[in-house]
């Protein structure tokens, strides 16, 4: 399956629980894949406040906010090329959703701070142990973002 779905550029979301591999998952299709050639780059989404985790993935102009004495490169940008895994997609807050959402349909961004639009070239790998749908229900993650990483859906769950 890893093979199949390395020779895609479509979005692809990995399920499993915690400590089921989910990251190796995506290394692997990186690995095998089209864009292996590129950068690969990860984050964990659950591990950064909603500030913080914006400046990561599409970075920051110098004076953006109190502490941006520089620009700083995000993470879209760093995966130009290449493929980039948001690692614990479920914990991504809404205000956040809806510019990856943006990313996806454009792929372009913004860096916080900044008004020009950068154009990147990624493909979007995901993970999760939440059930995506029942967040959707309680209205705690937007079904268009869902549908757009739902592409190829791998399940890490073998029992």
């Amino acid at each position: 399956m890893v093979q199949k779905t390395a020779q895609s550029d479509a979005p692809v979301i990995i399920y499993g629980e915690s400590g089921t591999g989910k990251e190796l998952i995506a290394r692997a299709i990186h690995l095998v894949g089209r864009r292996r050639e590129g950068p690969f780059v990860q984050l964990n989404c659950a591990a950064l406040n909603e500030a913080l985790l914006e400046s990561e993935l599409f970075g920051h102009i110098k004076g953006a906010f109190t502490g941006a004495y520089r620009h700083r490169l995000g993470r879209f940008e760093a995966a130009h090329g290449g493929d980039i895994f948001l690692d614990e997609i479920g914990d991504v807050p809404k205000s956040i959703q809806v510019k990856l959402l943006n990313v996806l349909e454009t792929k372009q961004f913004e860096r916080v701070g900044d008004q020009q639009s950068i154009s990147v070239d990624v493909r979007i790998i995901t993970a999760t142990n939440k059930n995506l749908e029942e967040l959707i229900a309680r209205k705690e993650f937007r079904e268009d973002l869902f549908f757009r990483i739902n592409v190829i859906p791998i399940a890490e769950k073998f029992s």
